[in-house]
């Protein structure tokens, strides 16, 4: 008999770790057996509610704000990026953008079946492809081999009303509770909240499968 696993995951497309943290949920998936099915939905989180249209000098943000060495905190991410199949190198993408119209295209595509494979394809533009993910026609672009068509993606990002229901979507999670990302939700029973070592996410999806291991698990 075929079994389901629900994951609702909350990420934001210019969170490194969020990058690292779905490939590692993806590889887990991949490593359950073929009877059973896990249905991933994506939900908006703003990594930063404030960045300005024209973006941030990542380098210069992270010292204002911790007053380190950008390339220290980069090392580690990269690191653990490598440990999972992905060359990343946080110095070859210099800015980071708003993101309210990516979170748009994920939102719609949900209806279309491609709605986790597109969020993966933006972050991966963004990080690996250093493009411009808040620029309509790149979105219009990766859209439009999830699912969507070029102008059908174009209206989206440039429809006020959709940009507002996204950014109530992504303002909410913050005001749920959700302080960082990325945060998985299981069978809506329970939480892992980071980007965790790769075995967590085969333990929380063992769980999810088993909620009486997962009893045992909490005492």
């Amino acid at each position: 008999m075929s079994r389901t696993i629900k994951v609702d995951l909350f990420t934001d497309t210019v969170c490194p770790w969020c990058l690292v943290g779905s490939e590692r949920l993806d590889q887990a998936i991949a490593a359950l057996p073929a009877d059973v099915t896990v249905d991933v939905e994506n939900h908006p989180f703003y990594l930063d509610p404030n960045t300005p249209d024209e973006g941030v000098v990542v380098a210069d943000m992270l010292r204002a704000k911790y007053g380190r060495d950008p390339a220290e905190m980069w090392a580690r991410v990269e690191s653990e990026a490598k440990a999972s199949g992905i060359d990343l190198d946080l110095s070859r993408q210099p800015r980071s953008f708003p993101t309210r119209k990516g979170h748009t295209l994920v939102r719609l595509a949900r209806g279309k079946g491609t709605q986790h494979a597109l969020t993966n394809a933006i972050a991966w533009a963004y990080f690996m492809e250093h493009q411009l993910i808040n620029d309509d026609e790149v979105l219009a672009d990766i859209a439009a081999n999830h699912g969507f068509t070029r102008d059908e993606a174009l209206a989206a990002v440039r429809d006020p009303q959709e940009l507002a229901i996204t950014h109530q979507l992504a303002i909410s999670a913050a005001q749920q509770g959700i302080q960082g990302v990325p945060f998985f939700i299981f069978d809506s029973k329970f939480a892992v909240s980071g980007c965790q070592p790769q075995e967590a996410f085969g333990r929380a999806l063992e769980y999810a499968l088993d909620p009486e291991k997962l009893k045992a698990a909490q005492g």
